[in-house]
This record gives structure tokens, C-alpha cells and sequence, in this order.
């Protein structure tokens, strides 16, 4: 399946972070949001990837789990992915929030939160991209 060849995926850039991302979802259930956290390394490749399940409103981003897991991998930078299964790829205030909470919990541990991005069927919308990071 597609999550298990998404460790080494170069993750340089919107396109490629939005396929590897939409990828990774064609595999969840649509119905339930799903956050995705993938590790990056000097050259932006995914060194470690970890996916938090919610429920049909919310998923939880747990912020030590992330940070210790970076800690562990020696990552050089995060970028987030979740679905809406609204339909809609706006932001949440919420979703906007938590960005910058991690943002500045991140660049305290020099890891540099390069995007977030929301998925919903064929839209995307990233947060980086909007001046949200």
C-alpha cells in the first residue's frame, strides 16, 4: 500500500506533498478525519510518518508526541496534512491555532514546520501558501 513506500518520499514543494498526501488518505476512511505527520530530513525526504485518527469533526494533534518523535528521528522539518470530510479545504480557526502553536513549539527545537496541509476530495489548501506559517 502506498504507506508503506512513503518513508524516503521527497516532500520538496506543494505538488509533491499534495500527492503524497492525497495518497495516504485514499486509504482512510473519508468519513472520519485522519492528520497526518510526516518527518522530514536535510533533503526533504520523509524519514518517519505517523497518521492520528479523529472522529467525524476533529483530529487530535498531539504536541509532544510530535515533538518527541522528531526528537527521536532528528528531524529537520514537520509537514502536517488532514482531511476535512465536510468537503470543504478552508481552514478551521481551530486548524489555524494549532499551526501556530506548532510552529513556535518547532522552531524553540529548530524544527521548521514547513507546511500544514488540508485535504478535502480534490481540493487542498495549504496553510504556508495562505501566510498562515
Amino acid at each position: 500500500m502506498f504507506q508503506q513506500r512513503a518513508e524516503s518520499f521527497l516532500l520538496n514543494g506543494l505538488g509533491p506533498a499534495r500527492h503524497f498526501f492525497s495518497g495516504l488518505l485514499a486509504e482512510c476512511d473519508p468519513r472520519r478525519e485522519h492528520l497526518w505527520v510526516a518527518h522530514l530530513d536535510e533533503q526533504d525526504r520523509c524519514i518517519h510518518l505517523t497518521r492520528f485518527d479523529g472522529g467525524d469533526g476533529e483530529a487530535p494533534l498531539p504536541f509532544r508526541e510530535v515533538v518527541a518523535d522528531a526528537a527521536v528521528h532528528g528531524s529537520v522539518g514537520i509537514v502536517l496534512a488532514h482531511n476535512h470530510p465536510s468537503g470543504d479545504a478552508t481552514p478551521s480557526a481551530s486548524d489555524c491555532a494549532l499551526t501556530r502553536r506548532l510552529a513556535l513549539v518547532g522552531e524553540a527545537m529548530d524544527v521548521a514546520l514547513l507546511d500544514h496541509l488540508v485535504l478535502a476530495g480534490s481540493e487542498c489548501t495549504s496553510m504556508r501558501s495562505m501566510g498562515l506559517i
